[in-house]
């Protein structure tokens, strides 16, 4: 595909450049597996589209992990399996080759949306599940009041519901995915209540919105929110959250089955 980076990456984001450190903030979190394999139900065979480092791969089950990027594949640890070198847009499987299959926190960076949904669904015999965020709910998070350009940025690049829920096509379940406290998959909402953790460079990095801002922007919301923090100025306004155990953001899981 002419659209990939040198390191493979097919979407909008260089993994080359933002991936090198992904899996040290980038962990799967046990609360938000549950909701994964739940949804998987039975399925036995299972295909991981943009399987990055293999976050959310369940290990009791067949699966098959297709990832473009070459620096997010040498990140996958030695118990799961390799993955294959492809695209979503491009799945090089035969019709119904797999119970069920599983994308998270990667349709917003495909080139042709609907036609990675059509591949996922062709090659499916059973559910289709994507881990995503809703747009429409981003600027729940206190980071808007900090770093507008970034939410704004994120919310351009994430499909709307209606979209993924149109490509999927069948019987299609919208799921909240409410956001744990000590969240262990370090995207931004994980830090609603550890703003401190955003001051780290590597979670901005691990969190490819930044990767498409300008860096003064990054560097304004460091200082703003360092000050804040310093001054117990955010902690007045959302201190609340330090104890708040789950935090109903954008995080949404839609199932879609035949």
């Amino acid at each position: 595909m002419s659209n990939r980076h040198q390191d493979g990456s097919a979407g909008d984001a260089n993994y080359g450049v933002i991936g090198n450190n992904y899996r040290t903030y980038r962990q799967p979190d046990p609360h938000i597996a549950r909701f994964i394999l739940d949804a998987l139900g039975d399925a036995q065979t299972v295909l991981n589209v943009g399987a990055g480092a293999g976050s959310y791969e369940p290990t009791d089950r067949q699966v098959t992990a297709v990832e473009p990027s070459a620096s997010m594949r040498a990140q996958r640890p030695a118990h799961l399996p390799v993955a294959i070198d492809a695209t979503s847009e491009s799945l090089p499987f035969a019709d119904d080759s797999f119970d069920a299959s599983m994308g998270t926190f990667t349709v917003h960076q495909w080139s042709d949306l609907a036609r990675g949904l059509a591949e996922m669904r062709r090659v499916t015999r059973g559910p289709v599940l994507v881990l995503t965020c809703d747009p429409a709910a981003l600027d729940r998070f206190w980071l808007n009041d900090y770093a507008p350009e970034a939410i704004a940025t994120e919310a351009r690049r994430y499909p709307s519901m209606t979209a993924i829920a149109d490509g999927l096509g069948g019987n299609v379940k919208i799921i909240p995915v409410p956001i744990p406290l000590d969240c262990k998959d370090g995207f931004s909402e994980a830090y609603y209540g550890r703003p401190e953790r955003l001051l780290e460079p590597g979670a901005r990095l691990a969190n490819s919105a930044w990767s498409f801002i300008d860096p003064s922007i990054g560097d304004r919301f460091v200082t703003h929110l360092q000050r804040d923090l310093e001054s117990g100025e955010w902690d007045r306004l959302h201190g609340r959250l330090r104890h708040q155990a789950f935090f109903a953001g954008s995080l949404r899981l839609i199932v879609g089955r035949p």
